[in-house]
């Protein structure tokens, strides 16, 4: 095993197809190339997706859950590797703690939430995981436009723009995952 691939994603069921397909792909990526995935145990959704993508090719799952989501029948029966947690800040720091990357599909406030506060930790220095977002379909055009507008206005170092990588496909992002280089940026401070 190569190590641990925290995907971050949507738990949301009505969208787009083209979504599920890449969170698929993606898995089934994961599992040829020797990564763990690591993902909220979620059952619906891209979180769904990726899990069956990475299962179905024979490769690992670890879910980190809350126990409130567990008690709610949320959980993906499919797993056999879950961890639950007592709620959603000890389920971030544990998936973080476990990644030697970080891969955010799109999703909803949850997944921005969490993506944005690993890009805090990283900007930081907490950690130096790398950060990849897959862009399927452009679904984050807007934030990184706003994260470039941050930059452009001074409320981020020009440097910080190397906390994450952009692929707009599965493949791309196991290319940047595979190739990943420690990068330097000026501290915030």
């Amino acid at each position: 095993m190569k190590g641990n691939v925290c995907v971050f994603c949507a738990s949301s069921a009505n969208i787009d197809s083209r979504y599920h397909d890449d969170a698929r792909e993606l898995g089934r990526l994961l599992a040829e190339g020797g990564w763990r995935c690591v993902n909220g145990g979620g059952a619906v959704g891209l979180m769904g997706a990726v899990t069956d993508g990475t299962l179905d090719a024979g490769g690992e799952v670890t879910g980190v859950i809350p126990k409130f989501m567990v008690d709610n029948g949320w959980c993906y029966d499919r797993l056999e590797d879950v961890i639950v947690t007592a709620d959603m800040h000890q389920r971030k720091q544990m998936m973080s703690e476990m990644a030697d990357a970080v891969i955010a599909l799109p999703g909803g406030v949850g997944t921005l939430e969490e993506l944005l506060e690993t890009l805090t930790w990283r900007q930081l220095g907490l950690i130096k995981t790398p950060i990849i977002i897959l862009n399927t379909l452009g679904y984050y055009d807007s934030l990184l436009g706003m994260l470039r507008h941050a930059i452009d206005e001074g409320f981020m170092k020009s440097s910080h723009s190397q906390l994450w990588q952009v692929a707009a496909t599965p493949q791309q992002a196991i290319s940047l995952l595979e190739n990943s280089e420690p990068v330097q940026f000026e501290s915030k401070y």
